[in-house]
């Protein structure tokens, strides 16, 4: 006679847990020398879910991202400049990965509109990230540092070799002619003031942009600023109440930062911008 003693199944992780797993998941090593996966549909999703959220981990100042909600493989992403000769520039841009992600080439990263740029390519709008990844390496590589590529490109312009440059008449400026590359960069700006509200998708994640009307954003904007007490808060104290009621505005064209934080930091009062 044999005593059978029963084992109970582990619980079922919380979402916190899988995404953390599947984090880890990025860099195993699940692939054969080809690229491909014995289980590939499932371990990309796996792994995009994981690149998501070491994306949110990471809170990259004036960039906003997140996937499609068509395909999981195409990233919509806006980068906001504010210092530089792109200075006040809205730029929104896709993100593209290739079928066997994380393995494969190089992301792709393709401009919704024409943007004059040294690495931006005329015909196609895509900026050649080559420069900096020129091999995508799943055990290293991931999104954010895509995206921290991407605004470096804009803020500090580098043209190490202008044959190699996409937009060899944009390189040759940076080179021989500042006033005038900083002249047609700003020109650029100009542009995309209008592009980013026209261009639009019929993707429900797609960013949307709508111009400022009165009577729709000035209530929510005034709120903002008087940190988020004004009508149907009720008054009432809830967890994270005091963080997001400290709203912090950009001066146009810096960096410098207008704060009610600053204020009852050092005691200078701070005048926030009209908008």
């Amino acid at each position: 006679m044999h005593n059978h003693i029963g084992k109970m199944l582990p619980t079922v992780p919380d979402m916190d847990t899988q995404l953390a797993l599947s984090a880890k998941m990025i860099d195993k090593r699940t692939s054969t020398p080809k690229g491909s996966h014995g289980y590939s549909s499932y371990y990309t999703e796996y792994a995009l879910m994981a690149e998501f959220q070491l994306l949110q981990q990471q809170r990259l100042p004036g960039i906003y991202c997140l996937p499609s909600y068509s395909s999981p493989l195409t990233w919509w992403a806006v980068l906001f400049i504010r210092q530089g000769p792109y200075r006040g520039a809205v730029l929104r841009f896709r993100i593209l990965l290739p079928e066997n992600y994380p393995d494969g080439d190089v992301p792709k990263v393709e401009f919704d509109g024409p943007v004059f740029h040294p690495f931006v390519d005329i015909e196609t709008n895509q900026l050649n990230v080559k420069q900096g990844f020129k091999k995508w390496k799943r055990n290293v590589n991931h999104l954010w540092q895509l995206l921290l590529y991407i605004r470096r490109s804009f803020y500090k312009v580098e043209v190490p070799n202008i044959e190699l440059a996409s937009n060899k008449e944009a390189a040759r400026l940076w080179e021989e002619d500042k006033p005038l590359f900083e002249a047609e960069a700003e020109k650029c700006v100009k542009d995309w003031e209008t592009r980013i509200y026209n261009t639009t998708s019929d993707d429900p994640h797609f960013i949307r942009f709508s111009q400022f009307e009165e009577s729709v954003h000035s209530p929510a904007l005034k709120e903002m600023k008087a940190g988020g007490d004004g009508e149907g808060s009720g008054g009432a104290s809830r967890e994270g109440d005091h963080l997001r009621a400290r709203k912090s505005f950009m001066k146009p064209g810096s960096m410098e930062i207008f704060s009610d934080m600053m204020r009852e930091v050092t005691g200078i009062e701070n005048s926030l911008p009209n908008q």
